[in-house]
């Protein structure tokens, strides 16, 4: 499983980075966290506001603060399509 966290060098950044990591554990899959602050890559995901969360490719929310159970929730909707 692959989350990116797109941002351009908010504080939020950080608070949406540790929520997305307390989500992956409580999980209990792995998963790979990368924060991603090239503004052509995340252009390139068509996120007019950041910061974004993308999951495995699919961007699930932008331009606002995602909670750790959220997050949590759509690592479960997502299950049947990550490989672990």
């Amino acid at each position: 499983m692959k989350i990116e966290i797109l941002d351009t060098g908010s504080a939020l950044c950080k608070t949406l980075l540790s929520n997305a990591l307390e989500a992956i554990r409580e999980s209990g899959k792995s998963g790979r966290v990368v924060v991603v602050r090239d503004i052509k890559r995340i252009m390139r995901y068509g996120v007019l506001a950041t910061p974004a969360l993308v999951i495995d490719g699919v961007v699930m929310f932008s331009g606002r603060m995602g909670s750790p159970e959220e997050i949590l929730s759509l690592l479960h909707q997502n299950l049947s399509t990550i490989v672990v």
